[in-house]
């Protein structure tokens, strides 16, 4: 039995990007592959476990890779995957869209 969530494509990509830091973390990493620490000075705002937790839901959605390294400490970083770098295009779009939101808004006020 089919879900919604295969019929259609609005609510596939809700699902995908749910979590309030999904596209943050996704435009870190279209810049390039990054560690956690890294991601956490970008994102000082969010907290280890929320980044964890964020991490881990896109990994599972196969938008990002995760590849630890057999170091010690171990090493882990974290980068697009062939199908998170197809959301680049988007990352573009809301780029755009929200400086000409914020530019109206500071119109507006």
């Amino acid at each position: 039995m089919e879900s919604i969530y295969e019929k259609c494509p609005f609510m596939t990509t809700q699902r995908v990007l749910q979590g309030k830091w999904a596209i943050v973390v996704l435009y870190q990493l279209s810049t390039g592959t990054k560690r956690f620490n890294e991601l956490e000075k970008l994102m000082p705002e969010v907290t280890r476990a929320v980044l964890t937790r964020q991490l881990r839901q896109l990994e599972d959605d196969k938008l990002i890779n995760r590849k630890v390294y057999a170091e010690v400490p171990p090493r882990v970083e974290y980068s697009l995957s062939p199908l998170g770098d197809k959301f680049k295009k988007i990352l573009d779009e809301i780029e755009i869209f929200g400086l000409e939101y914020i530019n109206e808004l500071k119109i507006t006020k």
